[in-house]
């Protein structure tokens, strides 16, 4: 049976409020479960961003999720609001445009995105996803971690359109259509194995792996 989010997400500020009260800067959801397009197992990814961040803070935020209904699918992203702003701009891309806002707002953020940091972050992804595939064709041999390495390419896809035409586009089904067809092509593998379906280790591999190349040789 599915959740009802809006609910989880209400009761988890009523009790992040009576945790850490004014000093909560800012709350939201991130992933597939902020974009609607979320499977009974996915994880409830939160954001949130308090005035500062001790260690006796992580602890009470620890407490406080382990009262909340399906503790097992939390995670997610706690800091501080001074280090959000000094962070990589590379990360803030995906960070901003994927945060469904519940409390406060990360506009402040947008400064620092720019096309500078949206190549940076292209290229970090992509030369990562090459290294990891072929790391993973020779010894690894996983298909857990290849499914991973797709899930990362749609990341790398999403920040690459975003990085040409200045658009960030959120929802999966609308990338697959607006995407170059060798994108489109991991986006409709990646797809397949998001409903569970079978893995052909070695070709799924091959193509991931020259989509990489091409992608890092032509940037």
């Amino acid at each position: 049976m599915n959740m009802d989010i809006e609910k989880w997400t209400e009761h988890f500020l009523n009790i992040l409020e009576e945790t850490f009260g004014s000093r909560v800067w800012f709350a939201g959801l991130q992933g597939s479960r902020g974009r609607g397009e979320a499977t009974e197992t996915s994880d409830i990814d939160m954001v949130v961003i308090l005035d500062r961040l001790t260690p006796e803070d992580i602890s009470a935020y620890n407490r406080m999720i382990d009262t909340m209904p399906d503790r097992e699918l939390i995670c997610g992203f706690l800091s501080g609001r001074d280090e959000l702003m000094k962070w990589e701009s590379s990360d803030l891309i995906q960070f901003y445009y994927d945060t469904r806002p519940l409390k406060g707002s990360l506009d402040e953020l947008l400064e620092r995105i720019d096309s500078g940091a949206a190549e940076r972050a292209v290229r970090a992804g992509v030369c990562n996803i090459y290294h990891m595939c072929v790391h993973n064709m020779l010894y690894d041999r996983q298909e857990e971690i290849l499914r991973g390495l797709y899930k990362s390419a749609v990341f790398v896809i999403q920040t690459d359109y975003f990085r040409k035409t200045g658009k960030y586009v959120k929802y999966r089904k609308e990338l697959l259509e607006l995407a170059e067809k060798d994108d489109r092509e991991i986006l409709e593998i990646y797809t397949e194995l998001k409903s569970e379906g079978r893995i052909e280790f070695g070709e799924m591999s091959e193509k991931l792996f020259l989509w990489a190349q091409k992608k890092i040789t032509e940037m």
